[in-house]
């Protein structure tokens, strides 16, 4: 390859103004040579790089999900069973003797045998089906069964009541007025042995409270009572409560009237006669006094003395649809007893570590609690209460769905605000009951992360539903008149989360890091650890945090943050300055990774809107793990090194599959260089100056990677052997495209390599040293590119020659468009291949050599023939043209720009110039000198001239005033400059002779001030080219003048010239001021023109300015 390298090209030999890291390089001895430098003692072992870069990605893969805030949604993984709650039997309430459960026994066969009423439709009427599941419940034989039986018998049978709720009546009969009633109710108990009926099988007996016999003795008020009256209301509400004793319950009703009150004292009357009635038959002859009344619609006669209006009436048997209550005996504690005794055996029938069992009971003890609740006369407070104080008791010894005991509460809280208070002694059990399951609950919350792991939604669920159970104790706390808490609920919850973080970061450290282990062994666990702590962070922000916030008014995020931030700092701050002084790669690389997630958390913290890290005790904490950093660093440029000579090595330089067109290495070193800037950003440096030294010394270490893989490359394709007689190498384009690949991933890694440079106002904007870093690199990288280009194209200059050279002899005979389709076919052909093989910048690279391959074998072609047929420059005029649209491809190729341009001009001028004559060729020369513009103004000096034409005698008058700046051409530094003043093109002033300026001695700022008159026709001055030609030598007295500079002024612009002199002879116009030049390439292109013609006038001028240039030495 190194043969290839010799190509000379304008492409390839460009100037490179910035410095290269490339020739940086090579200026070190030590990096010479393309082995690869080995790390300093102690470090990872020498390997192709894949073991670290795999530890490197696994780093940056967690960094990857601590991205942002955390969602639940991300969190929430798993939706498998939550972790088994703790059951402690003890916990439960106290066990009975055997003696209790006998007696709990009897009561409950007490209750089936001696109910009343009519069951519900979930209910159990069969008493051999509830006698039969009490034997199940309590496990009696059928010996003990019948014992029990014989007891309950013998016992004194109760007495009942029934208890009566008067609710609401709607659309009532409207009797005054005023459209409305003043309804009230009278009710009490008929007996059935006092109801007559009429005969006939339509006729209804009713009765009324307000007709009564005389004839029988008073009857004790209690049997019947009224409700309040509700004043003009249609739909009256009242909502009141009686009692009333029964005697027979299967016999007896309930009668009920409304009545519409007309004035106060009808009422009180009513009460009295009420109570003036004798005996059941009495009341049985007043009940019959309805029936008038009811049958006159409530009119009364004359001798009635009442004014109420009767409304309507209603008897309810006993038996059909109403609950008893058994009176005299003491239920609660009994209640509580059965209840526990039945949900323990209806709890046995569910699975063994169920939690989502909800307290459903099976029909026989719905119907058994039911007749116990209403024979021992509890309120509905009472029954919640007591569902609530056996379900929590219950739920300690084997766990319970949290929304069962959630909606016990609510049921409870509904039933506390429409009662009054309940005894002290059962409310001193429910305040009990309280405590308990509240130190419950937060012997949870200490292991919250055990029983509710975040990851576990059916475990948050139910932390959500234990939340809420305890958020309902805190309104029950200023209900009570013993308040269960010693402080506020949620101050003991806080108080309990701290505990347990405390107790699970202990348990966390002894596990994994404990302080008894040397520093060394103790880092690897402290970074699991800190990685735990990060990923509980997570775990608190986007899951609990909201529950504990929403429900029961607790920032748990920023409780557990500071508590366990502050913990994980104090053992960093310890670990570091233990490891400081024994300092080794492994350690380094061990505290590189735990800086990392160090630092994550406080960019965690920092995250969350209105949160500033710098009150964190990890603020600072940087500045100890610097040591390490700058040592890991080190050992990633060396095994940046390994990994990509590995990675060459196995290289096939075959495209990695057909979507791809560069190697497997570059992709690995893509990669690599992928792998560095996300550990920068991970890395994320705090301190500005730290941070700068430390991004400009891994962006060198970068550029010297990527660079060193290039070398590997280019040794990689010189032993691959070339196919005979191919002129597209596929080995070259896969590196072409390698490189390329390597461009753009080595500039996007260095764009992410930006640090902070404490400026304001400058975010976004590249740091300097890192800005010059990417424009060297990528100036070698295209320099590479560009030489690799040059070996691709170098295969094809002997064709392309070829088939120049046979545009040049065909005949002239044979059709432009002939005499080239070689050309163009061999282009098209193997141009297909290039663009099956390259990428669109490398095609774009390839075109732009081949563009100048041909424009060089076209110069080529012409330099070697002179003096042939206008056809022939025209032949190749045109097929220079052909290959522009060839090239540009109707905008697919090149650009039109750059096709015209640099080496296009210089052909295109001189296939003009081939087609001009010889004075058109000298004319041309002059013109070039006219347009030619001094690159360095200041180089060679300054002149100035005023100039200006006489019409009235046809003269013009040239004025040399003075020069300064001259170049020192003398040994002495200075020269003897003069100017020599002549008329161009020469065939437009044949008879003018050139004019000299006196000698100026031992000067660079010479002063003139000379006039000089050149007698020639106005119309000559305005020809094409016309000009007056400045020359400044330096005059020497032993050997020949030297050449100073020159400069030339177009006469066409002068005064006189363009437009006719006022004022005579006077002089006119400014001084002009010229930079002295020396003749460049475009102004010896017509020269070279000239020199191949033979006529008489080209040679003599030709010969003339030979005589000049040996005058000129090459630039200072």
């Amino acid at each position: 390859m190194s043969t290839l390298l010799e190509i000379k090209s304008s492409v390839l030999r460009q100037v490179q103004v910035c410095p290269s890291f490339r020739r940086r390089t090579e200026e070190e001895p030590a990096s010479s040579s393309t082995e690869v430098p080995e790390p300093a003692a102690g470090a990872w072992k020498p390997g192709d790089g894949v073991e670290f870069f795999a530890q490197m990605r696994l780093i940056l893969k967690k960094g990857e999900s601590r991205q942002g805030l955390p969602c639940p949604e991300v969190l929430l993984r798993s939706s498998s069973p939550a972790p088994t709650e703790p059951m402690d039997p003890s916990r439960g309430l106290r066990a009975l003797t055997q003696e209790e459960v006998e007696m709990l026994y009897e009561e409950a066969l007490y209750t089936v045998l001696y109910r009343a009423g009519t069951m519900g439709p979930d209910q159990v009427d069969d008493q051999g089906a509830l006698l039969s599941y009490l034997q199940q419940v309590f496990g009696t034989s059928p010996e003990e069964h019948a014992e029990a039986m014989e007891r309950v018998k013998k016992a004194k049978a109760p007495t009942y009541a029934l208890k009566v709720s008067v609710m609401r009546a709607k659309n009532l009969l409207a009797k005054d007025p005023n459209g409305f009633s003043d309804p009230y109710c009278m009710l009490g108990i008929l007996p059935a042995s006092g109801t007559l009926r009429e005969p006939g099988p339509h006729k209804e007996q009713r009765f009324s409270f307000r007709k009564g016999s005389k004839r029988s003795g008073p009857l004790p008020a209690k049997c019947i009572q009224v409700t309040e009256v509700k004043s003009s209301t249609l739909n009256p509400v009242w909502k009141e409560h009686f009692l009333f004793e029964i005697e027979d319950v299967s016999t007896d009703q309930l009668h009920l009237d409304i009545w519409d009150h007309d004035d106060d004292v009808s009422l009180v009357e009513a009460c009295r006669k009420l109570n003036e009635v004798i005996g059941l038959k009495g009341m049985s002859r007043y009940f019959k006094q309805i029936v008038k009344s009811a049958r006159t619609n409530g009119t009364a006669g004359p001798t009635e003395d009442h004014t109420d209006d009767f409304l309507g009436c209603l008897n309810i048997p006993i038996r059909r649809d109403t609950s008893m209550s058994q009176r005299g005996r003491s239920g609660f504690l009994s209640y509580l007893l059965l209840l526990s005794r039945l949900l323990q055996f209806e709890h046995q029938a569910e699975e063994p570590n169920s939690s989502s069992w909800r307290g459903e009971l099976s029909g026989p003890a719905a119907t058994v609690l039911c007749l116990h609740g209403a024979q021992s006369n509890l309120s509905a407070l009472q029954l919640a209460v007591l569902h609530w104080q056996v379900s929590s008791r219950h739920h300690q010894t084997r766990t319970l769905d949290y929304g069962y005991l959630l909606g016990l509460l609510e049921d409870m809280q509904a039933h506390w605000e429409e009662a009054a208070s309940l005894p002290q002694e059962q409310e001193e059990g429910l305040a009990d009951s309280f405590s308990a399951f509240s130190e419950f609950g937060l012997r949870l919350l200490r292991q919250l992360r055990d029983y509710f792991p975040a990851t576990n939604s059916t475990a948050v669920y139910r932390l959500e539903l234990l939340l809420k159970c305890l958020g309902k104790l805190q309104l029950f706390q200023p209900s009570f008149e013993i308040c269960p808490f010693e402080t506020e609920l949620n101050m003991d919850i806080a108080a309990a989360l701290k505990r347990g973080n405390r107790e699970w970061f202990d348990k966390l450290l002894n596990s994994q890091s404990p302080r008894e282990q040397p520093g060394p062994q103790r880092l690897a666990g402290l970074v699991k650890l800190a990685d735990t702590v990060y990923e509980d962070l997570q775990s608190c922000y986007g899951i609990y945090a909201s529950l504990f916030h929403s429900i029961i008014k607790i920032d748990f995020f920023t409780l557990t943050f500071r508590q366990l931030e502050r913990l994980v700092a104090e053992e960093a701050w310890v670990l570091t300055e233990e490891l400081s002084p024994k300092m080794t790669l492994e350690v380094a690389s061990g505290l590189f990774e735990l800086y990392l997630t160090l630092a994550d958390i406080q960019r965690f913290w920092s995250s969350i809107p209105g949160r500033d890290s710098r009150s964190l005790a990890l603020a600072g904490i940087h500045a100890p793990f610097l040591p390490a950093v700058k040592l890991w660093l080190q050992v990633l440029r060396d095994q940046a090194r390994w990994r990509l000579q590995g990675a060459v090595d196995v290289d096939t330089l075959e495209p990695m599959d057909s979507s791809s067109k560069h190697s497997s290495s570059a992709a690995t070193a893509s990669l690599c260089f992928s792998h560095i800037q996300e550990l920068w950003a991970r890395l994320a440096w705090p301190d500005p100056a730290q941070a700068q030294g430390l991004g400009t010394q891994l962006s060198q270490d970068l550029c010297e990677a990527a660079l060193f893989y290039t070398e590997l490359l280019r040794k990689k394709v010189d032993t691959q052997p070339g196919a005979a007689g191919e002129a597209v190498s596929e080995p070259l384009c896969v590196v072409l495209n390698d490189v390329e690949l390597l461009r753009k991933a080595a500039g996007q890694a260095l764009r992410g390599l930006a640090w902070p440079e404490g400026a304001p106002g400058l975010e976004g904007v590249l740091p300097r040293p890192l800005l010059s870093c990417m424009q060297a690199l990528d100036e070698d990288l295209q320099r590479e590119a560009r030489t690799v280009t040059a070996h691709l194209t170098s295969k094809m200059v002997g064709d392309i020659r070829k088939y120049v050279q046979h545009i040049s002899l065909s005949p002239d005979s044979i059709q432009n468009e002939e005499a080239m389709a070689p050309l163009l076919k061999y282009l098209d052909e193997k141009l297909a291949l290039l663009n099956a093989s390259l990428v669109k910048e490398n095609l774009s690279r390839v075109l732009e050599a081949l563009w100048e391959l041909l424009l060089q074998a076209i110069l080529q072609a012409l330099g070697a023939n002179r003096d042939v047929s206008a056809d022939f420059y025209g032949r190749f005029h045109f097929t220079l043209e052909a290959l522009v649209n060839f090239f540009h491809a109707e905008g697919q190729g090149l650009p039109l720009e750059s096709l015209r341009d640099g080496s296009y001009k210089r052909l295109e001028e001189e296939l003009r110039l081939h087609q001009c004559s010889t004075r058109e060729c000298i004319e041309q020369y002059y013109l070039d000198k006219l347009k030619q513009r001094s690159l360095e103004h200041n180089r060679f000096g300054r002149l100035s001239v005023r100039c200006h034409y006489e019409a009235a005698e046809q003269r013009l008058v040239v004025e040399v005033l003075h020069a300064a700046d001259l170049l020192p051409l003398d040994a002495n530094g200075l020269s003897d400059p003069f100017v020599i003043v002549e008329l161009g093109p020469p065939h437009l002033f044949p008879l003018v002779r050139s004019q000299r300026t006196q000698v100026k001695s031992r000067t660079l700022h010479p002063v003139y001030d000379e006039l000089f008159y050149f007698s020639v026709p106005a119309e000559a001055c305005r020809r094409r080219g016309a000009c007056v030609l400045f020359t400044v030598m330096d005059h020497d007295w032993l050997s020949t003048n030297d050449f100073a500079g020159e400069a030339a002024l177009g006469l066409g612009s002068i005064g006189g010239v363009a437009r006719p002199q006022v004022g005579g002879s006077a002089r006119a116009g400014q001084p002009v001021t010229l930079h002295l030049r020396r003749p460049r390439a475009q102004v010896r292109s017509a020269l070279r023109m000239l020199e191949g013609r033979n006529n008489k006038e080209a040679q003599e001028f030709v010969k003339r300015l030979k005589e000049l240039e040996k005058y000129m030495e090459a630039d200072p």
